[in-house]
């Protein structure tokens, strides 16, 4: 399975946190999946930190890439296909961090691994 993390996914699942749902701790612990993480989550991370919203152990360039890597998951890159389904995407959700990353799911066919209600409206797959 390709699953797409959420960023609150990231966050919990790098700090090991309960908040993750056993699915998804199951899910992305399994070697066979293939575990992505958004440059739009990277940089909902950055913009959250330097609000003072969000604090981590160390600035957010070193943060994201060091458990990224640490924890095997693949960085996927913002496409031009995915920014123009924006476009297309209805107006059911209102974070366009959480708009973005579904349309990363629906033009490369990934799950995205969330607790996030609101997403389950659009046309992903979406598993907690």
């Amino acid at each position: 399975m390709r699953l797409l993390l959420d960023t609150c996914t990231f966050l919990w699942a790098v700090d090991e946190q309960t908040q993750l749902s056993d699915q998804a701790r199951s899910l992305i612990a399994d070697p066979a999946n293939e575990v992505y993480l958004s440059a739009i989550s990277a940089w909902e991370i950055a913009l959250k930190q330097e609000r003072g919203s969000l604090v981590l152990s160390e600035p957010a360039h070193r943060y994201v890439p060091k458990f990224r890597e640490a924890h095997g998951y693949l960085e996927l890159a913002l496409d031009e296909a995915s920014a123009l389904r924006s476009g297309r995407l209805p107006q059911l959700h209102k974070d366009p961090f959480d708009r973005m990353l579904v349309c990363q799911a629906i033009e490369h066919s990934l799950t995205i691994l969330t607790p996030d209600a609101h997403i389950t409206q659009y046309p992903v797959r979406a598993v907690w």
